[in-house]
């Protein structure tokens, strides 16, 4: 799966603090991911990420 910028993505297991919605911050070899809920950032391979992810919304061209 292709991730961009900005995206939603909304994990099957829920984060530390409860959390389970994720922003994507940065892509590349790895994609860095913010807690939309306490604001921590983490780093995911594409692997990992794609065995995490349980829904993705792509970022709409109205939003940008």
């Amino acid at each position: 799966m292709v991730y961009e910028l900005n995206s939603k993505i909304i994990s099957k297991k829920p984060h530390a603090c409860g959390g389970n919605e994720w922003q994507v911050v940065r892509v590349g070899a790895d994609v860095k991911l913010k807690c939309l809920k306490c604001g921590r950032s983490v780093f995911f391979s594409i692997d990992q990420l794609n065995k995490m992810t349980k829904q993705y919304f792509p970022l709409k061209e109205k939003d940008v």
